[in-house]
């Protein structure tokens, strides 16, 4: 529907009945309004054409007159159940008078009475809970909302049969995107276009939240009228809520441009607003059985419900990473005020709660520019404009140019912005900037359309082409979003706090700080002596081992480089636990450069406290440096180190050389020995043993819990990757497949199994017929049939396949039992339930390039 928004005419009239015109329905069905003493009020006038009695002789009857007896007791019973004004209870298969078929009926108040609509049954064995739990086990397995749309529209096609079902998502300014969309091969697509929000105006979208279900099965079909059309009190009855009520002329206008011939709509609401729809089309008139709709209608309701608890989700996890940054923000600004000067700073903190392009601050005048951000002087312009537009409050614009008139010469560099006020008064503020966002938007049809007078009185005609419709839009940046606000406004009360707690205890926070300086000075001394002890031992120690002095200084200076190795690695995460994999293979590329994959390594990824880490250095730097010269590493052998963390959190590393020459014990213990054996019981309290066998040395040491900081939960970075699974993903190298399912679940997870085995498009079809129309129209590379199809089989598709020379296979249920004709005989059967591997298996032994 297309209501242009200026104009007050159209508008005066879609207040007064915005959306279904009074008193006429659609022919699929009938339509009683009973008064509350049960007398008919008003019929529709096709009513005789349903259950044999007019709308005219209806008038003023007892209901009981009407309706047979257990008919009426259903119905009372359901209203019972009715709870507030917008709920619809629905009654299947029920006879209403004797002699005719049943109906399905729907019931609810209206207008001060109760409205009654029934329509022909269609007595259907489908189970509804089963039906809606399997396609929304299948929602919960989208990895992301794009899936989820995706997977959605997939699902209410498969439930409706529509050609064509969109995801449509309203904007903030009521503007619609189709996000997702599934489509009947053969039929463009309308992905990724958007509608103006005159299309859908306001009055459509509150009628959307009461009434979450709506179709249209045939555009073309005449709406009966209903008698009387107004009450006594000389008011129309509402159909706001009713199954069968007609709609505008206007929107069925809109639908026959497009080629529409019938429609669906399911509205998908999110914390009580109107977030988008499932808007279905299609080509030929369509009236899915009133079961079907409620599959639909509870599906869009458990959709709903879904995307809500993801939205939530998210939201939690953004408000939570908002939360760290306030929390990083509070201790760094409480240590040094300086920082909320500082635009870089201040920018890249905040950006992480925030995405921006660019940081301003302006604080008691001073200017501070970082990023991408406008020149200085229209900086101070910009803040004097949030002087009078915003009063301490968070002001967000995704168009600076809207309130600075000039904007535009920078937008590709601030086109948007987002101001929060860091003092009482409307002076100083943290400014954070997004550059221009060049976009181009494809419009279904030219939003900017004329005005053009229809024959439906002073309303405009609907858009005439659906034709894509694009435009660049230029000098915007991209919106700053709910939950970005509500960030921002955390920002700022961290940022206030932090402003308060500065003037009121700065001479508070110079003593801390005198204090914490004195303490860091105290520490650096306490680490630099025991540095410096910890060297001079290994000067005093080394020179008690008799060698030539220029050997005694490369050894000292081998060992000396790696506690430096080992500082580095603890330093350059402040001191904190550091990993033993990144210690082996530092070590391992100092002392063997390209040779040190002779060293392999595996284990989980432990972190060790500093100053295990510091002994653990000492103790594999001497365990490598002797491989090299005399054991495994010296020749073409290797060395494995393995490590596991036992029961009480210990760390036992085993150390074993191979393939080298061979070892003997030395006879006396040299600093080096020395350090691998008493190391790490002396400075650690764990446990080290060294036993030189024939083949080479091996080791074995303990490290106490305490001095192992944690375990994480990937493993080391040197371990081997476990091989894939073999299963060829392009097996079917990009052929459209047939698949023929009768089985909605089962046909989607074949769908996703096929496309996996590298299958370019899967066309499914339920019955024979739709499945021959698809091998007329465009014959697959490859089709799976299963045999049983309901009330028949899917021989003539196998004999359609088999004369077109396309490759197939058959799949049942009924396992080795299935008895196929002589000509089909030696065609590969599959048994359900077939998982990846199955189909892999199975499609592998068909030939095809020609039936097996």
């Amino acid at each position: 529907m297309s209501i242009e928004p200026n104009s007050p005419t159209d508008l005066t009239n879609c207040d007064r009945e915005p959306i279904h015109i009074p008193g006429r329905i659609q022919p699929f069905g009938f339509l009683l309004a009973v008064s509350t003493d049960w007398i008919v009020s008003r019929a529709s006038a096709n009513i005789a054409d349903f259950i044999g009695t007019s709308a005219e002789d209806a008038l003023g009857q007892p209901i009981a007159t009407i309706f047979c007896p257990d008919a009426v007791h259903a119905i009372r019973n359901r209203l019972t159940i009715l709870r507030g004004g917008d709920m619809v209870e629905r009654l299947f298969n029920l006879s209403l008078v004797e002699g005719r078929p049943p109906f399905d009926v729907a019931v609810h108040f209206a207008s001060g009475g109760v409205l009654i609509e029934a329509e022909p049954a269609i007595v259907e064995e489908t189970e509804a809970a089963s039906v809606v739990r399997g396609l929304v086990g299948r929602l919960t397995q989208a990895e992301d909302l794009k899936g989820l749309f995706r997977e959605g529209a997939r699902q209410v096609r498969a439930i409706t049969g529509f050609d064509r079902v969109m995801v449509y998502r309203f904007d903030s300014v009521g503007s619609g995107e189709v996000i997702a969309e599934s489509v009947r091969p053969g039929i463009d697509s309308f992905l990724g276009l958007n509608y103006p929000a005159s299309d859908i105006p306001a009055q459509a979208r509150k009628l959307y939240l009461r009434n979450v279900f709506r179709v249209i099965a045939d555009v073309d079909a005449e709406a009966p009228a209903i008698i009387p059309t107004l009450d006594a009190r000389g008011e129309p009855i509402d159909l706001s809520l009713s199954l069968t009520r007609a709609v505008s002329p206007i929107h069925i206008e809109y639908l026959a441009n497009m080629g529409v011939k019938a429609s669906l709509s399911i509205s998908i609401v999110v914390e009580g607003r109107l977030w988008g729809l499932f808007a279905c089309h299609h080509y030929a008139p369509r009236l899915p059985s009133m079961t079907q709709r409620t599959i639909a209608e509870l599906f869009g309701q458990m959709f709903s419900l879904m995307l809500e608890s993801r939205e939530r989700q998210s939201l939690g996890d953004y408000e939570r990473k908002a939360r760290d940054v306030a929390d990083r923000l509070m201790t760094s600004l409480a240590e040094d005020g300086d920082l909320l000067t500082n635009a870089p700073w201040l920018g890249d903190v905040m950006s992480e709660a925030i995405p921006s392009d660019g940081a301003g601050v302006y604080v008691d005048g001073k200017v501070a520019l970082s990023g991408l951000a406008p020149p200085r002087e229209d900086f101070a312009a910009i803040v004097r404009s949030l002087n009078m537009l915003a009063a301490s409050q968070i002001y967000s614009t995704d168009r600076i140019a809207t309130i600075l008139p000039g904007a535009e010469k920078y937008a590709d560099r601030a086109a948007g912005l987002i101001a929060i006020p860091v003092s009482r008064r409307p002076r100083d503020y943290v400014v954070l900037f997004r550059a221009e966002r060049l976009r181009a938007v494809r419009w279904a049809g030219n939003p900017e359309k004329t005005i053009d007078y229809g024959p439906n009185g002073p309303r405009l005609t609907p858009r005439k082409s659906f034709e894509e419709w694009s435009e660049l839009v230029r000098g915007y940046a991209l919106p700053f979003t709910d939950p970005e606000m509500r960030a921002a406004e955390m920002l700022r009360t961290t940022l206030l706090e932090v402003v308060l707690r500065m003037s009121d205890n700065a001479g508070q926070e110079r003593a801390k700080a005198a204090e914490r300086q004195e303490l860091l000075i105290a520490e650096l001394n306490h680490r630099v002596r025991n540095i410096l002890a910890l060297i001079r031992g290994l000067v005093s120690q080394g020179r008690a081992t008799p060698m030539p002095t220029a050997a005694f200084i490369e050894t000292l200076d081998d060992r000396i480089g790696s506690l430096a190795r080992a500082h580095d690695q603890i330093t350059a995460d402040r001191w904190a636990p550091a990993s033993l994999i990144d210690l082996i293979e530092t070590e391992a590329a100092a002392y063997l450069s390209s040779n040190r994959e002779r060293i392999r390594a595996r284990g989980p990824n432990v972190l060790l406290e500093p100053t295990a880490f510091t002994t653990m250095a000492l103790v594999l730097h001497e365990l490598i440096t002797n491989a090299a010269k005399y054991g495994a590493l010296s020749d073409s052998g290797h060395v494995d180190v393995s490590w596991t963390v036992d029961e009480d959190g210990s760390l036992l590393l085993d150390w074993t050389e191979i393939g080298g020459p061979a070892v003997t014990a030395p006879s006396r213990r040299g600093f080096g020995s020395t350090i691998i054996e008493r190391s790490i019981p002396y400075d650690l309290q764990g446990k080290a043993e060294a036993h030189y066998r024939l083949g080479g040395l091996e080791a074995h040491f303990c490290i106490p819990s305490r001095w192992v900081a944690s375990v994480l939960a990937d493993t080391a970075r040197s371990r081997a990757k476990a091989p894939k699974p073999a299963v060829s993903e392009g097996l079917l190298n990009g052929r459209h497949v047939l698949l023929v399912e009768d089985s909605l679940i089962i046909a989607l997870d074949g769908e996703d199994g096929l496309r996996s085995l590298g299958a370019r498009a899967v066309t499914t079809a339920s019955n024979v017929n739709e499945a021959l129309s698809v091998i007329a129209a465009n014959p697959p590379g490859f089709a799976l049939l299963d045999f049983n199809l309901g009330v028949e089989t899917s021989l003539p598709v196998a004999d359609a396949l088999a004369e077109a020379g396309i490759p197939f296979a058959f799949a049942t249920g009924y396992g080795d039992q299935l008895d196929l004709p002589e000509r089909h005989a030696a065609v590969l059967i599959v048994k359900k339930p077939y998982n990846l591997e199955s189909l892999a298996a199975a499609i592998a032994r068909v030939n095809l390039n020609g039936q097996s």
